[in-house]
């Protein structure tokens, strides 16, 4: 799977779509068996199976965003959110000025919050903006895709994640998510206290459900829900 466009300036003015894709990602700890570029290979991902079904415009993926909650781990990464949003609005500024309609910021990571702000504010522009899969359209790939875990319990590195990049990109999935469930339902303090307060290793969900079929189905079922969003 190609997660970087490949196209030339002459095929997206042929192309000539009002739509553009930006996958949002981040660089942090995904437990033991997940690389930390997970959540920007799932947005990737999200955003090379909608241009394969609808007549959009797919950007590079911003890599680093908003992960302060996992700064306990080593290899961990962030931007403010004022950076993020400062990136975002520029690079809607330049799109505009290229044709483009409406920017889909296809969020990879859920700690990136400001972005629900972005989108209200861009809301009151002439830029028509767009975040998916809002947590509707994950819930019902999950139905969709017959997960057993629900969203509460399978927050990071768990069946969710591990079954779109089993699908995916199984070669970056290491041996182990096996035996890497860790479930802390009650996490109330996770703002102010962080990942680490409620997991040594880093998961909080249920790998050990994760398959490539069920991958396969959350990425179809995304698909079918971006729709309503267009």
């Amino acid at each position: 799977m190609d997660l970087l466009p490949a196209d030339t300036t002459f095929d997206v003015r042929d192309r000539g779509a009002a739509v553009a894709l930006l996958p949002i990602g981040s660089f942090e700890q995904h437990g033991p068996h997940l690389p930390l570029t997970t959540d920007t290979l799932v947005a990737s991902t999200i955003a090379v199976e909608l241009t394969t079904a609808y007549p959009v415009f797919r950007l590079p993926p911003l890599t680093i965003s908003c992960s302060h909650e996992h700064a306990a781990w080593p290899g961990t990464v962030s931007i403010s959110a004022t950076t993020l949003t400062a990136i975002v609005r520029d690079v809607s500024s330049s799109v505009q000025r290229a044709g483009v309609s409406t920017l889909v910021l296809v969020n990879g990571h859920g700690g990136n919050y400001v972005l629900g702000n972005v989108v209200q504010e861009a809301g009151l522009g002439p830029l028509r903006t767009v975040l998916f899969p809002t947590e509707p359209d994950w819930e019902d790939a999950r139905t969709d895709a017959g997960l057993g875990s629900t969203a509460l319990s399978d927050m990071h590195a768990g069946e969710l994640e591990t079954s779109i990049l089993l699908h995916a990109l199984p070669d970056v999935v290491r041996p182990g998510h096996e035996r890497a469930d860790h479930v802390a339902d009650d996490r109330r303090y996770l703002l102010t206290r962080g990942m680490q307060a409620y997991t040594e290793s880093g998961v909080i969900g249920r790998p050990s459900l994760a398959s490539a079929e069920k991958g396969r189905a959350v990425l179809a079922s995304l698909v079918r829900s971006f729709a309503g969003h267009l």
